[in-house]
């Protein structure tokens, strides 16, 4: 009996430990919203470039990342500024030495004490586009290395799959839906219906077919977490609902919210037009390759906790419900807040 209390008390103070975790987590989320930035080079004549840099803002303030080339590049036209609602775009012509940008490397100057990453895409005279993404690990891009043809589509691809890795909302709302079904045939069915919905409107908001407004958006995705939560203790109680008995068309509804989530992502990046059908579908398979991880190491995770036949108090088996209901309900409170203006 005293052995069975210990262990309530246990897993009861790792319970608060994990909500405080997850909560610390979102809250970094919220304040550090991990948008890439991008850099556009095309080549306008022999040794004669076109520099488009984007980077984006943060609380209005943008992200201290300077561009450094050497010492041969000098600038034909000087560095032109504008200002959109979530970034900073500065266009300007530059010349190198002969030889062209083969032999440079472009320093990304303060790039390593951020979480950002930088998208590079390099269109040469020749039809030659080469894309490469730099992460604050190591802030340079050197144009010497040869890529090859494969090296955009797997760059695109991490992408993908790091937004969803990094999407706390998104794997919560995964993670919610693994607690309401019932079989492996509905948990199939339900998984591929929140698939198909989010790549319909990843691909109509990102080919800019239908724009949604990101303050709401947010709100509406921390909405659908927050429903998840008592749907999961219905099901803990032996209750049904229409969301239980049909959980693939509620994980469809709310899919199509997420879709819009996840586009920006790949939005934000201000691809030209010709790349967005092919960055599309190799971020959108990254996108789902990183949530069959993530719901594989959940379902391993249950069937190992299982297999070692520790038995939790039943209140602890509230566990999943207490974990996305309370975050559910503390990022719906405070996106309201934001989308009202109470707080950003």
């Amino acid at each position: 009996m005293r052995g069975g209390r210990m262990l309530s008390t246990v897993l009861g103070r790792m319970l608060f430990g994990v909500v405080v975790s997850v909560l610390a987590l979102v809250e970094a989320a919220c304040a550090h919203e991990i948008r890439p930035a991008y850099l556009q080079i095309d080549e306008m004549a022999p040794n004669r470039y076109k520099v488009v840099w984007r980077t984006p803002m943060l609380s209005g303030m943008r992200l201290p990342i300077v561009l450094g080339f050497p010492a041969s590049v000098r600038n034909v036209t000087e560095p032109a500024e504008r200002e959109l609602p979530d970034s900073l775009v500065q266009t300007r012509v530059i010349e190198t030495d002969g030889g062209g940008l083969a032999g440079k490397r472009v320093e990304f100057v303060g790039l390593q004490a951020t979480i950002t990453d930088v998208l590079v895409r390099v269109h040469l005279l020749d039809g030659t586009v080469e894309t490469t993404m730099i992460h604050p690990s190591q802030p340079w891009i050197d144009f010497a290395a040869n890529r090859s043809p494969l090296a955009a589509a797997r760059v695109y691809f991490l992408s993908g799959f790091q937004h969803i890795l990094l999407g706390i909302d998104h794997l919560l709302f995964v993670f919610g839906l693994l607690f309401i079904v019932r079989s492996r045939w509905i948990l199939v069915k339900t998984i591929t219906a929140f698939t198909v919905a989010h790549s319909i409107t990843l691909a109509v908001a990102t080919l800019g077919k239908v724009a949604v407004p990101a303050l709401p958006l947010n709100a509406m995705i921390a909405l659908s977490i927050l429903f998840l939560g008592p749907e999961i203790v219905r099901v803990w109680r032996g209750q049904t609902s229409f969301t239980i008995r049909h959980p693939w068309i509620v994980s469809f509804a709310f899919g199509l919210l997420h879709g819009f989530g996840f586009a920006s992502g790949l939005t934000a990046l201000g691809l030209p037009q010709g790349d967005i059908p092919f960055a599309l579908l190799m971020f959108n398979l990254g996108v789902e390759a990183g949530q069959l991880v993530f719901v594989g190491l959940i379902i391993l995770l249950v069937a190992a906790l299982k297999s070692i036949e520790i038995r939790l108090p039943r209140a602890l088996e509230l566990m999943p419900a207490y974990v996305v209901g309370i975050l559910g309900a503390y990022w719906t409170i405070d996106r309201i807040a934001a989308m009202l203006g109470g707080t950003a």
